[in-house]
């Protein structure tokens, strides 16, 4: 126990980037995360950003801003990194620390159902808390579709209660009326409410990050529970693996692994169901589905979809009753990949009715 504590406080003092500022991006499905989460990489301050998110795919990266990829990092030519959840929330923070490249910001985007507790107790309740400085939780908020018993979902009362700035996102789509309605809805949920309005996540930078406005003292309780609850996992692991500063095979650093953290990503019972082909959708199919066959228990789906009939590269995203496609020239050999997300969805029923609509 001795020793462990030792490598994590002589790691603290060596890491090149302790004490850098962290925001993490939460906000039910659909309301805008990763337009949010975009405005922030297109910046012109100069700030160079590491963004941590659980696919690449729910970043819409611009074709010019991709420089590389490796096994799960991409880097962009502003100078940003883009890395990938895969090994652990945890794991993939000392990817980012480790580099020898000036990183200034890390801003985490959770999944639309997650809980944001979890994730934010990691940074304070891990030796993460010794090596980062959680700046601000920002929830975002849809005007047009969020309501109080939004979709029955825990997760998007939490996301408000545990949120230092809320965005009210999609401004134009809602009546003023409706705004001031969710405004007076969420100074009930977080009292004090610090409250932004945007249209497609534009929001400026100095509002949302760099804003000391996260207070570890708030979640005092609940770290001291987490703590204990993982003193037996440290006991549980062989952590004799020396850390050094920028050691790249980060599965043997000294981490204080919390096993009920890997499923942060608490859903409320939605599920996803995948689909992917080689061949091409029947743009006629395909609309058939989307407006006449497709459950309303679908509450939000994307994905990158080729059709017989163009030569582009189709950015799907559906949000409710919305969705919008958007045509790019492709980057790689085409194909077809969808992700359906909703409650008491038939995954079968679903896949074979996108099976229908190949061409």
């Amino acid at each position: 126990m001795t020793s462990i504590i030792h490598e994590i406080s002589t790691t603290a003092f060596d890491m090149p980037k302790r004490g850098m500022p962290v925001t993490i991006i939460t906000g039910f499905l659909g309301s805008g995360k990763t337009t949010l989460l975009n405005q922030i990489l297109s910046n012109r301050q100069d700030l160079k950003v590491a963004v941590l998110v659980n696919e690449f795919g729910d970043i819409n990266i611009d074709s010019q801003l991709l420089v590389a990829l490796d096994e799960d990092m991409v880097e962009l030519s502003n100078g940003c990194i883009c890395c990938m959840i895969n090994d652990g929330l945890v794991d993939a923070v000392y990817r980012v620390l480790e580099r020898d490249d000036r990183i200034d910001y890390m801003v985490i985007e959770t999944t639309g159902v997650a809980d944001p507790l979890p994730i934010i107790l990691t940074f304070l309740g891990t030796e993460l808390r010794d090596l980062t400085r959680l700046d601000s939780v920002i929830t975002v908020v849809d005007a047009e579709t969020f309501t109080p018993d939004h979709f029955d979902s825990e997760a998007a009362l939490k996301q408000i209660a545990y949120g230092d700035v809320t965005i009210l996102n999609k401004t134009d789509l809602a009546s003023a009326e409706k705004v001031q309605e969710l405004e007076a809805y969420i100074s009930t949920i977080k009292v004090g409410a610090r409250i932004l309005h945007s249209q497609y996540g534009e929001v400026p930078l100095p509002l949302i990050l760099d804003v000391y406005y996260n207070s570890p003292d708030t979640y005092a309780d609940l770290v001291r529970d987490e703590i204990a609850q993982t003193e037996p996992d440290r006991h549980d692991h062989d952590h004799t693996h020396a850390h050094h500063p920028h050691e790249h095979d980060h599965h043997h650093h000294p981490h204080e692994h919390h096993h009920h953290h890997s499923a942060h990503l608490d859903n409320d019972g939605f599920v996803s169901v995948a689909f992917e082909s080689d061949r091409p959708f029947d743009v006629k199919k395909f609309e058939t589905v989307l407006h006449n066959q497709l459950p309303q228990e679908v509450f939000r789906a994307k994905g990158i979809l080729w059709f017989s009939e163009s030569d582009l590269r189709n950015v799907f995203q559906l949000s409710g009753p919305r969705f919008d496609l958007q045509g790019e020239a492709w980057r790689t050999s085409p194909k077809t990949q969808m992700v359906l997300i909703g409650r008491n969805l038939n995954a079968d029923e679903l896949q074979q009715q996108l099976a229908a609509c190949l061409a």
